[in-house]
């Protein structure tokens, strides 16, 4: 990998000591006192947790850590048992899904959600907001929606060459590989021009011939102006690209701080990354191959 996302690492993101709950210069999701939990079993107890503005966030920590739970609280796919968290100062509690994506807060998701009888294009279309002919009257006179639907068209193209699907755009998304679905995925999610993006580990799953692309294209969100906050258990991505890391373990935020220093803490350690903290994760899970010196 290049070095040149390194140098462009946003610095600075947060007010005093690195630790959990601390605030930062310019917050764009500020979370308080969420807690959700499941037949008694907490599954997210957050007290305070700000995300910085125009910067890339990964949310670390073990399985079961609560860190997809949080997700989808604040996207509204679920709802906390107490608390609240706003978004660019408006608060979020109690809003629909499709009402936090139209304020510019989208998320993808670990299992992929394209609709699989519909073509790559379709897709995609689907993914705008505010459309004219999604009106059951005005549905009936394409008169209305016409010209927006080939301007729509014309944007959903442009996406799909950037992620490199454009040959696939009249394939039904069933047919893509679990990688490309991803890459879909994320192009679907520009379509609504979002000011934060939330993608629920985007590496699970793909193929490694396709993990640089995706790793590329994340870095790209944020060269473009919006914030992202991504959930992966990839330890080498996690360094390679985020300018601050959340460490989550029981539901609770445990850590925060730049990647090389919040992995250094004993609590991230025990809680998390344990003896393998200086090891790429695809090399203990076997998606890396481990060439040996004698093999040389």
């Amino acid at each position: 990998m290049s070095s040149n996302s390194e140098s462009q690492k946003s610095t600075g993101l947060h007010i005093g000591v690195a630790a959990p709950g601390v605030k930062k210069v310019d917050p764009i999701l500020v979370i308080d006192s969420v807690k959700k939990s499941f037949g008694g079993l907490t599954a997210v107890d957050v007290e305070h947790l700000e995300i910085p503005r125009g910067a890339i966030t990964a949310l670390i920590g073990p399985n079961g850590a609560g860190k997809t739970t949080l997700f989808n609280l604040l996207t509204g796919f679920d709802n906390p048992d107490t608390g609240a968290w706003s978004f660019e100062g408006k608060q979020l509690a109690g809003i629909s899904s499709f009402k936090v994506a139209k304020m510019g807060q989208v998320r993808t998701f670990q299992l992929t959600k394209a609709l699989s009888l519909l073509t790559v294009l379709e897709n995609m279309k689907l993914g705008a907001k505010n459309q004219t002919g999604e009106k059951l009257l005005n549905s009936l006179f394409p008169f209305l929606w016409r010209k927006q639907d080939n301007e729509l068209e014309v944007k959903a193209m442009e996406l799909l060459r950037r992620f490199k699907l454009d040959a696939k755009k009249d394939d039904f998304a069933a047919s893509l590989s679990g990688g490309q679905r991803k890459l879909l995925e994320m192009a679907r999610a520009l379509m609504t021009d979002p000011v934060l993006v939330m993608l629920d580990e985007p590496m699970a799953g793909v193929n490694p011939a396709l993990t640089q692309s995706l790793l590329e294209h994340v870095l790209n969100l944020k060269k473009e102006g919006m914030t992202v906050l991504f959930v992966e258990h990839d330890m080498h991505m996690v360094r390679h690209i985020a300018d601050w890391v959340v460490v989550m373990a029981e539901g609770k935020v445990v850590a925060e701080g730049a990647p090389d220093t919040v992995m250094k803490e004993q609590a991230v350690i025990d809680a998390y990354l344990g003896a393998h903290q200086d090891t790429d994760l695809g090399v203990v899970t076997g998606r890396i191959k481990v060439i040996s010196e004698e093999g040389k």
